[in-house]
């Protein structure tokens, strides 16, 4: 029996190689959860911005805005729902293939938008480093 295998034998059985696994396994989850955590927290801003095909086509202030539904639709005849409800908004309705949208939900996260691909179409709080196009 090596050291390593007898110094391992006094501490119950854990080698060097075991702990650094360990230690690399907390430290992994510990900043898994600060990102997580960071991901959904709240958004600092009410204002979002609605983008298709990488111009403004909306910019709104939800804290503002009515309790609404609207559609936007594309030249192609494609469409997407918007619904805001008090000061939330979200796609509640679309005919894209995957409903991917829709699922979504509420927009939460600064870091997390609302993105319908095949419509090219995103909503997301305002970053400031945006113009409008149309005041909704």
């Amino acid at each position: 029996m090596g050291e390593t295998e007898r110094n391992a034998a006094k501490d119950g059985g854990i080698t060097p190689a075991v702990r650094i696994c360990m230690i690399f396994a907390a430290v992994l989850f510990v900043s898994a959860v600060i990102a997580v955590i960071l991901m959904h927290r709240p958004a600092e801003s009410s204002r979002v911005v609605i983008i298709r095909e990488n111009g403004v086509i909306y910019s709104l202030d939800l804290a503002n805005e009515p309790d609404r539904t609207f559609r936007i639709t594309a030249e192609d005849g494609s469409w997407n729902e918007v619904t805001i409800d008090n000061g939330t908004i979200c796609i509640s309705d679309a005919d894209c293939p995957d409903l991917t949208c829709v699922h979504t939900g509420v927009l939460r996260s600064e870091s997390v938008p609302i993105v319908c691909l095949p419509h090219k179409l995103v909503i997301r709080f305002d970053d400031g480093d945006t113009e409008a196009a149309d005041e909704g």
